[in-house]
C-alpha cells in the first residue's frame, strides 16, 4: 500500500525559537571556557577574537557540534524542541556531510545583507533561507 507523506515545511517564527535555544546551549557552553581561559578580558574586549582560544571555542567548538547534530540527529536542539529537521531537499534523507558544511556555512551569506537571508524563509514556498537553498536542504516537522 502506497502511503501519502504529507511535507510540512516549518516557518520564520518557530525557527527563530530553535535559533534561541540553541544560541543559549552554546552560550552556556562556551562562555565558562573563555571565562578560564581569558578572565575578565574578554567581555571587555573590541576585537573580533582576543586569541587563538577564542577561535577554538566560539568558532570551531559550535561548528563541530552543530555538524554532529546534523549528521547524526537531522536537527540541534532547538529544532528538536520545535520537533523539526533538516532533510535533503530531493531526497527528504538525512542531509550529507558536505549539504551541512555549506548549510553551516551558508548562515554567514544569510546573515551578511541585514538577516535578509534568513528572514527569506518568510517569503519562501518552501520557507528555505539562502543557507537551505545553499545546501539543497528543507527545514521539515519531524516525520517521527
Amino acid at each position: 500500500m502506497n502511503e501519502q507523506i504529507t511535507i510540512t515545511y516549518v516557518g520564520f517564527w518557530p525557527r527563530v525559537l530553535a535559533s534561541l535555544v540553541d544560541t543559549a546551549i552554546v552560550t552556556l557552553i562556551t562562555a565558562p571556557f573563555m571565562y578560564l581561559a581569558y578572565g575578565e578580558m574578554h567581555p571587555s574586549s573590541d576585537s573580533f577574537a582576543v586569541g587563538p582560544m577564542d577561535i577554538m571555542i566560539n568558532y570551531l567548538l559550535p561548528f563541530v557540534g552543530v555538524i554532529l547534530f546534523w549528521i547524526y540527529k537531522s536537527a540541534t536542539p532547538g529544532k528538536m524542541v520545535i520537533k523539526a529537521q533538516i532533510v535533503d531537499a530531493n531526497t527528504g534523507n538525512k542531509p550529507s556531510v558536505k549539504q551541512s558544511v555549506i548549510r553551516y556555512l551558508g548562515y554567514f551569506v544569510s546573515t551578511i545583507p541585514f538577516g535578509l537571508g534568513l528572514m527569506w524563509v518568510g517569503w519562501d514556498k518552501k520557507k528555505q533561507s539562502w543557507h537551505d537553498k545553499l545546501a539543497n536542504t528543507v527545514v521539515v516537522k519531524s516525520l517521527q
